[in-house]
């Protein structure tokens, strides 16, 4: 393709990790709950209420999951008002010291796939579940369910008209699925404005050592823009 990104195109990519569906099970495409959540845990009182004092209470709040004061914190980036929110799970090592999330070549890959749907950093909204890498690089237990707690109430400021969430690790705590079970479909997130469509897809570095998976990376970038231009 003239953008570069022919490395997402297969000659007829057949998706072999989408799961079969069952007798009786909602068709592929069919948007479904995503791990329906009640009402955040997180106090109501804590979480600000705009989106801007929300960005500045995660910019400066010492008392954030994995918070610790010598812990590099990465903030969201980009347009809120895009219409397309990109969650990853937490920043790497290179983005703790870019202060940027998605870079390296992970990040190259990221801007490559963004601009084979006419996307870039500019143009969509880029955050992490938690704005801190977690030891051992795992989100697991209550600090996960807080994180999740306010990406919903973050997802619900922005109010995007979708949700694109990358890696295993950012669908289990937003969706309540591995990405090979999430991916494929559209999801609903319960969020405090009402429910936010998302989708998820291997993450760049994921693909790096995968490459094969492309293909069907490719498929759910062209999801995410049928569904944006629908």
């Amino acid at each position: 393709m003239d953008a570069g990104v022919d490395v997402f195109i297969d000659e007829e990519p057949r998706d072999w990790l989408r799961p079969k569906a069952a007798v009786g099970a909602e068709p592929v495409g069919t948007v479904v709950p995503a791990a329906r959540a009640k009402a955040p845990e997180v106090p109501a009182d804590v979480l600000p209420d705009q989106l801007g004092l929300f960005q500045q209470w995660l910019a400066d709040h010492d008392k954030l999951p994995y918070a610790s004061p010598s812990a590099p914190r990465v903030c969201p980036s980009g347009d809120p008002s895009s219409g397309l929110m990109v969650f990853t799970d937490m920043p790497s090592h290179e983005d703790c010291a870019s202060g940027t999330l998605l870079s390296g070549e992970a990040g190259r890959l990221f801007d490559r796939m963004m601009a084979a749907i006419g996307r870039d950093r500019a143009s969509l909204y880029l955050a992490a579940a938690s704005c801190f890498q977690t030891p051992g690089g795992q989100l697991s237990g209550p600090p996960a369910k807080q994180c999740s707690d306010i990406a919903r109430h973050h997802i619900g400021l922005a109010a995007p008209r979708a949700v694109l969430v990358f890696g295993d690790a950012a669908s289990k705590v937003l969706l309540g699925l591995p990405v090979t079970r999430a991916r494929g479909r559209w999801h609903e997130i319960d969020t405090h404005a009402g429910p936010v469509r998302a989708t998820a897809t291997f993450h760049p570095a994921h693909l790096l050592k995968r490459p094969a998976d492309k293909a069907h990376a490719w498929a759910d970038l062209q999801m995410v823009m049928q569904g944006m231009n629908a």
